[in-house]
């Protein structure tokens, strides 16, 4: 049996769902008091676009060694971008927002990454 191969980062489930989750932090936070602009928003924005920049960038990496390293650092954008999240829900930001779609778009994503750091036969 010919096992499916990837050939582009673009093709990555993990990549697709990170791309969605970065146009959803960017609408979330595009309602956000304009105080935030260097704030938050900056960095939850920078955060999001970190993930599926990582993933791309440690995809064509010439080693599992090196793509690991990228995908360590995606995941822990990811952590960085779930901090934020929760900043922005205590401090009441962003309440018409469902953050529903954010909280799973994340936690699918992580769940992705965590595989894929610890079971690096996977990458992709």
């Amino acid at each position: 049996m010919k096992k499916n191969l990837i050939h582009s980062y673009k093709e990555l489930v993990v990549w697709q769902k990170a791309m969605d989750l970065v146009v959803a932090i960017y609408e979330l936070t595009k309602n956000y008091p304009s105080e935030e602009k260097f704030g938050l928003i900056s960095q939850m924005r920078r955060a999001a676009v970190s993930i599926p920049s990582n993933i791309a960038e440690g995809r064509k990496r010439k080693t599992y060694k090196d793509y690991g390293s990228f995908l360590i650092i995606a995941y822990t954008s990811g952590a960085e971008l779930e901090t934020q999240i929760e900043i922005s829900k205590r401090l009441s930001l962003g309440k018409d927002f469902d953050y529903s779609i954010v909280d799973g778009l994340l936690d699918e994503v992580m769940r992705m990454l965590n595989k894929m750091t610890n079971q690096p036969a996977i990458y992709g």
